[in-house]
């Protein structure tokens, strides 16, 4: 069974760290917040020394933790991490204020310092300090007991708080992505349900591969997934919980259901049932499950996801000739049309935040992810290629994943991209990733 304790319950103990000794307006303000861009942007430079051992045999625990935080924060295209071989200061007690000039030499503008020991009950108490260099005041500071082998999660969790403290928005590390694993040859491919954390690590499989699975997809509001599952007979959709290892089917739905989706409460899923040539939109009750019909009409309707407060659906529609994006109230009616570039428009995603919708975007022999304002305004490529699909949200809407399919005898990948277009990188997995769905935070 896999089982995941919750925040609470990896994070028992946190409190706030008070002011260090000879710092100055602890908590205070940020003197200037760190602007999440939509175009050119010059990413500020932070320096995150290893953590402290508080106790002997703690010190790989410490360097992992500000490894974790720097490849965090250095991912997320906001902060420049210092090469810690240009560190003037060696610190050595985070109960006392840094050399500032030390720091400002290097020009820091950020300044992390953390340190982790172990308690007589065998946890660990992580701690960590945000600094600002040019102020010469701590920004925040936090202080966490936990089990030793969730130090990578007390990890994100720090990289959140420093995300949030600078931006003035929320962090997306202590989050995760379900996708589909897959391996072996092209012609006999075999696909898994993955789990892993954001940044790839800690993978673990849901499926066995048996039965070919496709377009997992996170609820919103819980740690549940929603999948596709072809096996012997009729494609079924199913629920699995993440915490429990237990899984649940929704149904048998013959001529099939794509991507299905949760509503943001988790009470509900969106899918689009095939029905001779053409396919409509359905929602089905989780509790009841009765099915209420949305859409009708003679062409393909699919792709369907909520708007965060529930209120709309986005969905492709061949309506007008060729995929295309169209907006409706939830309960159905009228649908507006939205995209209107060159090319075909698919598999649109709205994000938490509710300000855009992500989509795949084919036209010219290539496939790009793009984002657009929910009335189609502002248009917005993020990148391009060969055969680019699946773009999903992270849990704050400012980074986009989606995987990439290079052809020939090779497989998929998994990449990222900020709203702005910058900073797209790769995430490592352990074989061919396709499909990827992002969670919530973590709670």
């Amino acid at each position: 069974m896999l089982y995941r304790p919750s925040r609470r319950q990896v994070i028992a103990g946190m409190a706030a760290l008070g002011a260090a000794s000879g710092g100055r307006n602890a908590f205070a303000q940020a003197p200037k917040r760190i602007p999440i861009p939509e175009g050119e942007f010059v990413p500020q430079p932070i320096a995150i020394p290893n953590f402290v051992a508080g106790t002997p045999g703690d010190a790989e625990v410490g360097v992992g933790v500000a490894q974790v935080i720097t490849n965090n924060l250095k991912r997320s295209g906001l902060f420049a991490p210092i090469d810690q071989a240009a560190f003037i200061e060696r610190i050595t007690n985070i109960d006392t204020a840094p050399q500032w000039q030390s720091w400002k030499q290097i020009n820091a503008t950020y300044l992390v310092t953390g340190r982790m020991t172990r308690q007589g009950d065998g946890r660990l108490k992580a701690e960590f300090r945000l600094w600002d260099v040019n102020q010469q005041q701590q920004l925040t500071g936090q202080q966490y007991q936990t089990s030793p082998e969730y130090w990578r999660r007390i990890a994100h969790i720090i990289s959140d708080q420093i995300y949030e403290r600078a931006t003035s928005e929320k962090g997306y590390f202590d989050s995760r992505v379900v996708f589909v694993h897959e391996t072996g040859s092209k012609e006999r491919r075999v696909k898994q349900l993955a789990l892993m954390d954001q940044d790839g690590a800690n993978v673990r499989y849901l499926t066995k591969g048996s039965d070919l699975v496709l377009t997992p997809r996170f609820s919103p509001s819980t740690q549940e997934i929603t999948y596709m599952e072809f096996g012997q007979g009729d494609p079924r959709v199913y629920l699995y919980n993440v915490e429990t290892g237990q899984r649940e089917i929704v149904g048998n739905f013959p001529g099939m259901s794509f991507s299905p989706r949760f509503s943001p409460d988790g009470q509900r899923i969106i899918m689009s049932l095939q029905q001779g040539g053409n396919s409509n939109l359905f929602v089905m009750d989780l509790r009841s499950k009765s099915t209420t019909r949305l859409t009708d009409t003679p062409a393909i309707d699919t792709s369907p996801s909520y708007s965060p407060d529930g209120s709309r659906i986005c969905f492709e529609s061949d309506r007008g000739g060729k995929p295309q994006i169209y907006v409706m109230a939830a309960t159905g009616g009228g649908a507006q049309r939205i995209s209107f570039g060159e090319g075909s428009y698919s598999t649109p995603v709205w994000s938490p935040r509710g300000d855009y919708i992500a989509f795949t975007k084919q036209g010219g022999g290539q496939f790009a992810i793009g984002i657009m304002k929910t009335d189609g305004s502002g248009e917005r490529i993020l990148t391009s290629g060969f055969h680019n699909e699946g773009p999903t949200f992270a849990p704050n809407g400012r980074v986009v994943m989606f995987f990439r399919e290079p052809g020939g005898s090779s497989g998929p990948s998994l990449f990222t991209v900020d709203i702005s277009g910058r900073n797209e990188l790769r995430v490592p997995t352990p074989g061919f990733a396709s499909d990827p769905a992002w969670s919530p935070l973590l709670s």
